[in-house]
Formats: C-alpha cells, sequence, structure tokens
C-alpha cells in the first residue's frame, strides 16, 4: 500500500485482471489532481524559504564570500545571521558585542536606513550611532524578494496552472498539482484516457514503476507500518514529479539571482511548511503521505501555524504536553470538551497532517504600517513632520508593490497614530477616491491630521509616531462611476491644511489659490455643481459632511473669489482694452442675452446657466402668484378651487431640502 489517508486502507484486486492488484486511487482523484482541489489525495504543494534571506542579500549586494560569516544589524541588536555564522553559536538574542567576541571575523552590516529629513532611504555607516535620527527601511529586502518572485513565476507554467502565493518577503507557497498532472499523464499515457465503463470511481492501474529516484532530496522515512520495500503508487509518482519541478525553480533562482533555498514538498501547507525548515541550508524535504504520521510525530505541536502563541499554551496546559505523538492519543471527543467543538475539532485533524488550505495567487493585504519610537523623546511639529515624509515614502513604496499605481487596489483610508506619555490618540482620513494615491497626497492628509492632534494639546514631547494606511479594497475595471468625479465633504477635508498660509493681508497666497482653482475646475461634474469656490477656512467650519453639500446648494453659484476680485480691480484699466481683444478672438462668442463675449470652451454650460436661470424665474412667477391665492384663501378661511375641481395648497418644501440659486453666471 502506498497511502496513509483512511479511506485507501487496501489497494483493491481486479477479478478482470487475473487478480492483478489496482492503485488505491481513482480517475476521481486524477480529475481533482487537475483542478487543484484541496481534498485530492495526490494534491501535491511546495514551500520554498530563502536560507537567512536578509544576510544573503547584503552577502550577495557587498560581494562577501559565502563561507564568510556575516550578520544584518539593526541598531545593538542582530537580526540575521547567515549559516557560517551560526557555526559559532550566534543567534537573534545576541548583542553586537557579544557576537564579536564569539565570532570575530564576523561581518556585520547595518540595515538601510531613512535619515530624518531625507526621501529617500540609503546605507549609513554610523546608523547604529543614530536611533535618534534614523528609521529603519526593509525596502532593500522587498526589492530583492519581488525578483525571486518573478524569477520563479518564469519557471513556472503561466495561469492558471502556475498557481503562486507569497506567505512573507523570503517565504513562498506553490501549488503544484495541475502542473504534475500534465506531466502525470503524458509521461503515464495508459491513465490519461477516460476511466472503464466511465466511472470515475474506477482504479487505476499500477504504476509500472517499481523504484523511485528521489536524486538528493532528503526523504523522510516512512511510517512504522510502512517498509521501501512496498511498490510506490501514484501518490509517490506525484510527490517525485513535484520533486523535479521545485529542483528546477530553487536552480534558477540560484542561477539568476545567486540566493539558495530550502524547501519542502508534501500534500498540503502545513506539512510542506515544515519540511521546508526540516534541513537547511540549500535542501529539500519529501514528505510522502506514508511518512507524515513519522514525520509529526517529532514535532513540538507548538511549531504548527495556529497552534503557537494562545492557543498552544491552552492545550499545553490542558493536556500537559507539547509533543504532536503525545497528543495524538487524546480522543476526539475529550479534545471537544476541553477546547470547545470546532477548536478541538481542527486540533484532532491538524496533528494528523490533514490540511485543506488553498494556495492562494494573491494574498490580499489590510493594511500597511511605518512607525518610530523615539528615542529621546521629539517635542515640535517640525521633527513630526520630517518624519511623516519619511512613513509616507516608507508606505508608498509598499503600495507600489500591491499594484496601486495600476489602480489594482487602493486603501481607503489614513491613519495617524501619537503617543506622548502614557496615552495614545488617533486620527483618521479617507483617502480621496477621485484621484490617483501619490506620496504629495498622502503627505498633505498625514500633515492635516498631525494638526488635528497639536490644535487638541498636549502633544509634546511624542515617543512615538505611527501612520497606517488600511481599508484595501480592489480598483474598479470598467467605466468610472459618478462617484469618482465627486469630493466628498470629509475628503475636500481631509486635503484641506489646517494652518494657511498668509500672504500680509490676511488672503491665502496666489500659489495656493490657483492650485485651490485648479482641482475644483479639474474635478469633473464637480465643476458645474459647485460654482462658489471655497476657502480652506470655509471648509474647515463645518462638522458635518452633509453640511457642505447644503451650503454649496444654497449659496450663489459666484465663481470669483476675494483674490479674482482684487485682481479684476487692480487691472480695471485694462479691461476695456482686454474687451476688444475678445472681440477678434476665434476662441470667444457673443452671447445675445447677456450682451458680452464668452469662452467658446464653456458655450455649452454657459447656455444651460441660461436654462436653469430661466426655469427659477419662472418658478419664482408661479409662487408669487400662488403665495397671493393662499393669502386671499386664508382670508376667507375657504380653499380655492380650480377649474380641475382639486384644492390647491402652498408649495412646502421638506426638511433639509432648499432651493438651487442661479444668482450669477458661470466664470
Amino acid at each position: 500500500m502506498s497511502s496513509s489517508q483512511p479511506f485507501l486502507a487496501s489497494s483493491p484486486i481486479s477479478p478482470a485482471a487475473g487478480g492483478k492488484r489496482k492503485s488505491a486511487f481513482t480517475y476521481k482523484h486524477l480529475s481533482q489532481l487537475s483542478l487543484s482541489s484541496t481534498a485530492c489525495p495526490l494534491r501535491v504543494i511546495a514551500h520554498i524559504d530563502l536560507d537567512a534571506f536578509y544576510a544573503q542579500c547584503e552577502g550577495i549586494r557587498l560581494g562577501i564570500a559565502e563561507d564568510q560569516p556575516l550578520a544584518v544589524q539593526q541598531w545593538q541588536g542582530l537580526i540575521a545571521i547567515n549559516y557560517p555564522a551560526r557555526k559559532f553559536g550566534l543567534n537573534r538574542h545576541v548583542n553586537i558585542n557579544e557576537a564579536k567576541k564569539l565570532c570575530p571575523e564576523l561581518i556585520m552590516q547595518h540595515v538601510a536606513t531613512w535619515k530624518e529629513g531625507d526621501e529617500k532611504w540609503a546605507y549609513h555607516k554610523d546608523a547604529f550611532a543614530h536611533i535618534s535620527t534614523h528609521k529603519v527601511s526593509l525596502d532593500p529586502y522587498r526589492l530583492e524578494s519581488r525578483r525571486i518572485l518573478a524569477c520563479i513565476k518564469d519557471v513556472l507554467p503561466p495561469p492558471p496552472i502556475q498557481r503562486v502565493e507569497k506567505a512573507s518577503v523570503d517565504e513562498v507557497f506553490l501549488d503544484l498539482s495541475a502542473q504534475v498532472h500534465s506531466i502525470l499523464t503524458e509521461r503515464y499515457p495508459e491513465i490519461s484516457g477516460p476511466p472503464p465503463y466511465d466511472d470515475p470511481t474506477e482504479h487505476l492501474p499500477r504504476p509500472p514503476t517499481t523504484a523511485l529516484d528521489w536524486n538528493t532530496d532528503a526523504l523522510v522515512d516512512l511510517d512504522e507500518s510502512e517498509t521501501e520495500d512496498d511498490d510506490p503508487d501514484w501518490d509517490d509518482i506525484a510527490i517525485l514529479i513535484g520533486s523535479e519541478i521545485v529542483r528546477s525553480v530553487r536552480a534558477a533562482i540560484r542561477e539568476r539571482l545567486k540566493y539558495t533555498c530550502s524547501a519542502g514538498i508534501a500534500r498540503n501547507k502545513m506539512i510542506a511548511k515544515l519540511g521546508s525548515g526540516h534541513k537547511k541550508p540549500n535542501q529539500q524535504t519529501i514528505v510522502r503521505n506514508r511518512a507524515v504520521q513519522h514525520f509529526l510525530g517529532g514535532f513540538k505541536f507548538t511549531k504548527i501555524r495556529n497552534l503557537g502563541g494562545k492557543l498552544g499554551e491552552e492545550v499545553v496546559a490542558k493536556f500537559a504536553t507539547d509533543q504532536v505523538n503525545e497528543l495524538l492519543s487524546v480522543p476526539l471527543e475529550q479534545l471537544k470538551s476541553k477546547l470547545g467543538d470546532d477548536t478541538g475539532s481542527w486540533v484532532y485533524h491538524i496533528i494528523r497532517g490533514e490540511d485543506l488550505n488553498e494556495v492562494n495567487a494573491r494574498t490580499q493585504i489590510k493594511s500597511m504600517l511605518s512607525a518610530k519610537s523615539f528615542r529621546p523623546t521629539i517635542n515640535s511639529p517640525e521633527q513630526a513632520v520630517r518624519w511623516l515624509r519619511i512613513f509616507v515614502a516608507d508606505i508608498m513604496s509598499r503600495l507600489v508593490e500591491e499594484g496601486v499605481l495600476e489602480n489594482k487596489r487602493r486603501p481607503k483610508t489614513l491613519n495617524l497614530h501619537h503617543r506622548q506619555g502614557a496615552q495614545m490618540r488617533s486620527r483618521q482620513a479617507p483617502i480621496p477616491t477621485g484621484r490617483s494615491i501619490d506620496e504629495v497626497l498622502l503627505f498633505d492628509i498625514a500633515k492635516n491630521l498631525l494638526s488635528q492632534i497639536v490644535v487638541d494639546g498636549r502633544a509634546w514631547p511624542c515617543s512615538n509616531l505611527q501612520l497606517s494606511v488600511g481599508g484595501f479594497e480592489d480598483g474598479p475595471t470598467g467605466n468610472r462611476g459618478i462617484g469618482s468625479f465627486l469630493v466628498r465633504g470629509e475628503e475636500v477635508r481631509a486635503m484641506t491644511p489646517s494652518v494657511t498660509e498668509s500672504n500680509g493681508s490676511g488672503s491665502i497666497k496666489d500659489d495656493d489659490q490657483s492650485e485651490k482653482r485648479r482641482k475644483l475646475n479639474d474635478g469633473g461634474i464637480q465643476h458645474f455643481f459647485l460654482r462658489r469656490e471655497t476657502s480652506s477656512e470655509d471648509l474647515v467650519e463645518h462638522s458635518d459632511p452633509a453640511d457642505d453639500v447644503k451650503d454649496s446648494l444654497a449659496q450663489p453659484h459666484d465663481c470669483s473669489s476675494e483674490h479674482e476680485a482684487e485682481t479684476v480691480q487692480a487691472n480695471g484699466k485694462n479691461h476695456q482694452s482686454s474687451a476688444a481683444l475678445q472681440q477678434t478672438s476665434l476662441e470667444t462668442y457673443f452671447c445675445d442675452r447677456c450682451g458680452e463675449f464668452e469662452s467658446v470652451k464653456t458655450k455649452t454650460e454657459h447656455n444651460d446657466w441660461h436654462f436653469a436661470r430661466d426655469l427659477q424665474l419662472q418658478e419664482q412667477k408661479h409662487e408669487s402668484l400662488s403665495s397671493k391665492l393662499d393669502t386671499y384663501a386664508l382670508g376667507s378661511r375657504k380653499p380655492q378651487v380650480t377649474k380641475s375641481g382639486h384644492a390647491s395648497a402652498t408649495k412646502r418644501f421638506e426638511k433639509g431640502q432648499s432651493r438651487l440659486a442661479f444668482g450669477s453666471k458661470p466664470g
């Protein structure tokens, strides 16, 4: 027999084949393999893990020999140690002074950092001595991770056969099932045809192979009830093909990018991940179905994903063990009674190697965070703003990786957390949906959130700042909806600075005002509705987004601002000559209703204004007549009856309604 699956306890014997033993697997299982079904017992999953990734990145960047002890330093600690250095007893709990004593030849490379005030991370020789003015950057490792992921995808067949999940910056899961099915049926044509009698439950014939060549793979020993003398079944063949694919992937990474990595190949993600760490560095471990129990029996179950932390501690406390082989003897009902039905059932199956989690081609992240703890504390808005610029650049580099520039995904909110003493305060603002995300936009919103915290008082000294984006959603794939043309009230306030620079006369600076006009004019449909231009002070006054809408509709649509009025007054002497030039310009036309020259570009909008103005005048006349009739009716206390026989009533607006005013034509 070739499988430890409970429902595959024995290989059936086919009478028609003269008693010849058949495979424990069916044509249905083979079909499930082509579909990458999580329930398929022939499934093949691989986990690739880069060896001491950060240390490899620095070694390759610096051109250091692979046998040279090297560690990656962050301030006074070590965050990555290569395998030659580990032979000296170095680990992450060792500080830099102790590391030098244990390994005098050790090269310690500090991670790249953002220096306060800089707009780009860099490698600084003395970064470890400037913890107060530098922030750690992991961007170099993210960039290398992207290159490695691209290499892996290039070696494998294209989607949908290719299923690759980036688990972390140095880990990747591969679902090789569909690719293995393609190779399997090509290599063994006897199983490529339809099942006998078109019955998918018919068992496959046994593989013609009696011995398998596992090359240089680390092969886990079989369970106690299994022996290597047993002929292999299709699950063994499938996982062998999977090991060949992974070997070619690892070879490509090594040849093209110089990195070494370890791998685990098994029937699901949980076992494959444990397998990749079983023999390191630069090896791959095969865990056949017949070896699962033997493999897991030597582990502490707290090493299994989701069985560490609080749940693992709870299980250890209630069953007085942390060993998988000892927990196997605990009955299912006892696990349920002590851990609850769902948790108990999950623990029962996971320690037996049963995991139905899919390999997701794209793992959706929920948030991104960039933060800094200040030692010593910072004490001014200027210092905080410089750090916000760094946080924004840090987050933006990751958003690019997430596909924000291609509008594949984008966050909805920006959050700022500020710690002063023991008090943590937070502010949040929406990221406008009507424009693309860039560093300028995020930086403006972040500064506004900081100003809100500062205005509240008790902002200094500050010991920690955290900037994050969240609420990720997929970008639109079709035509833009009307929402993308509108700017909501809260979004306007998020983009509006709380403190406006003054030019000495109390008005906004020319550059700021022209920028504000440009944003409104380019805004799409709100260009027609929001004819009244609002200053930053007006926007800050409103506390309710709904008030912004009501106010904009109720105000006269005067497109001229205070700054524009001053400009017109200053240039009054040239007004007549400008009008004369307009007469001769091909870009204007004469409106016989206004008696003025208007721009050809705004002709349609100008005519719409006249039309709306006419409707308003008609409405006013109608209401004036209705008001007189109502007054007469109230005086006589008799309802006025129309020619149609219906009583007339005074037209009233519902609560929250207001009449559109067309007091001035568009500019």
